[in-house]
């Protein structure tokens, strides 16, 4: 690192601020009501989509609900933790609270599908901010020893939220309208702002904004910490892991409501009581892994929990039962994974680049879930296609919402639509094995932050050590020449004259 990126990384102030346990309650209450309401917004629409796509006509584009807000999402999540280094975390906090609220509260003003994919977006960007944001603010006031634990109850609260989301959506969409779920959500993020106004701790910077913007190298902390944080191996496999299995669990949460509204016929309702028995059980592993890696200080076996590939056994006609017992084991599998790998990371990065890696890992898992949505709609959409009987080609305009077809070609349509919901699931899988395998490479050192003389004071140090040693050389150069001087004047008086 060069010694203007030292002095780039040197300006952003140091927030950790380990809180007494009462005060720590009451920040974490704060931050787990924001997170609720945050997931809430995110994966409650997934029930909803099909209906929303009959409402604004757009049955073969809906999935740009789930898209825009991912790649929103993703573009800003680089950004949140070096602002939230420079301006404070309560500041940035906060306007990402902003934005999901009155972004949520249009999305139930759209009035047409680009409006809604718009709205989405700048939602996506909200509640981004707070999922990465909630995160950091956790790894201040903690030790890493004990945040898996914190980062358990975050992940708990992530599964409530996923839980309520999809009941909350389904009973408005079935009772009143799918705009009223925003419109219910928007009020609850705007109260979050404000529990977490009064709740979290504030560390005002030392500079002024100006002076804080001036004194950023912003080219330097960048490079820096892409250098520092992909040349470590195992940093690499994790965050390839969040990868994809952000894009597997956003393609489940998108298809599989898809799959039981649209195969199984069931209703909004039922499919969120049957979703929830996958979130549900997320946030009850999720706190057990939390509590697990606390206790041993170790967390890579628990990485290795879960599965996917039993969903492939879903048909046409699978039993209630048969559709539940997969997502519980995929939901432990979700609870095992996302929070676990957060502390993972930060045991392998020093704690000065905290708010950089947790900003990376959230970037790659929301780029993952944006690719998984649009090559699981192309997937969809051309089975689909090839599945239909030949009077019926014009259903692959309606992939995610289509018409209640009557007659003897009612089974062919419906079977259509399963094989184009397996070949999504099945698209999954090598993806699911691929994280597997990486797992094998992965090194467990337990829950402490790598030296920063590791791999920053070291460098640092080199350059005094060079600086030092050029001055010791110039010095004995001088000294070594005075020495001559003096040398030659003493044989000049010594010499007789004349001589």
């Amino acid at each position: 690192m060069t010694s203007s990126q030292q002095a780039a990384e040197r300006s952003l102030y140091n927030q950790m601020n380990i809180l007494p346990k009462k005060e720590l309650i009451l920040v974490f209450s704060g931050l787990a009501i924001a997170q609720l309401i945050s997931f809430i917004d995110q994966n409650g629409i997934g029930v909803a989509l099909p209906t929303i796509a009959r409402d604004l006509h757009a049955e073969n584009t809906i999935l740009w609900a789930g898209t825009s807000s991912l790649i929103a999402n993703a573009t800003f999540q680089m950004l949140y933790g070096r602002l939230s280094d420079i301006f404070g975390r309560r500041v940035v906090f906060l306007t990402a609270l902003l934005c999901l609220t009155t972004s949520t509260l249009l999305c139930g003003l759209s009035k047409n599908a680009t409006m809604f994919y718009v709205f989405r977006g700048f939602a996506g960007i909200g509640g981004g901010g707070v999922a990465n944001l909630s995160t950091i603010i956790v790894s201040d006031i903690v030790t890493l020893e004990q945040r898996g634990y914190f980062q358990g109850i975050i992940g708990s609260c992530v599964g409530l939220g996923n839980v309520i989301g999809p009941f909350l959506a389904a009973a408005f969409v079935t009772y009143a309208s799918w705009r009223t779920f925003f419109w219910t959500t928007a009020p609850l993020a705007a109260v979050a702002g404000c529990v977490s106004f009064y709740m979290l701790p504030s560390m005002p910077p030392t500079l002024h904004f100006k002076e804080n913007v001036k004194n950023i190298d912003y080219g330097g902390v960048l490079l820096s910490s892409i250098v520092q944080i992909f040349r470590n191996p195992v940093v690499v496999i994790l965050l390839g892991q969040n990868f994809l299995l952000g894009g597997v669990y956003q393609t489940y949460l998108y298809y599989l409501p898809l799959y039981l509204q649209n195969v199984r016929e069931y209703s909004v309702l039922r499919s969120a009581g049957i979703i929830a028995a996958m979130v549900g059980v997320q946030a009850v592993f999720s706190s057990l892994s939390g509590l697990y890696i606390t206790h041993f200080k170790r967390w890579k076996e628990v990485l290795c929990a879960g599965g996917a590939g039993l969903v492939l056994l879903y048909k046409r006609d699978s039993s209630l039962g048969s559709i539940i017992g997969p997502l519980v084991i995929l939901g432990i599998g979700i609870g095992c994974t996302f929070q676990p790998t957060v502390i993972a990371l930060q045991a392998h990065v020093t704690q000065s680049r905290r708010a950089v890696i947790i900003s990376n890992r959230n970037f790659f898992r929301c780029a993952g879930g944006a690719a998984g949505l649009a090559n699981s709609a192309a997937v969809l959409q051309t089975v689909l296609k090839a599945s239909l009987p030949t009077d019926y080609q014009y259903l692959a305009n309606n992939a995610y919402a289509p018409p209640k077809v009557w007659g003897p070609d009612s089974d062919a349509v419906l079977g259509a639509y399963m094989a184009a919901s397996r070949a999504v699931f099945t698209l999954q899988l090598p993806f699911v094995f691929i994280c597997l395998l990486g797992c094998l490479f992965l090194k467990d050192h337990g829950l402490k932050f790598p030296e920063e003389n590791d791999e920053e004071r070291g460098e640092e140090l080199n350059y005094e050590n060079q600086d030092s040693s050029s001055n010791e050389k110039v010095t004995a150069t001088a000294n070594s020449s005075e020495e001559r001087g003096q040398i030659a004047a003493s044989e000049d008086d010594s010499c007789p004259s004349g001589a």
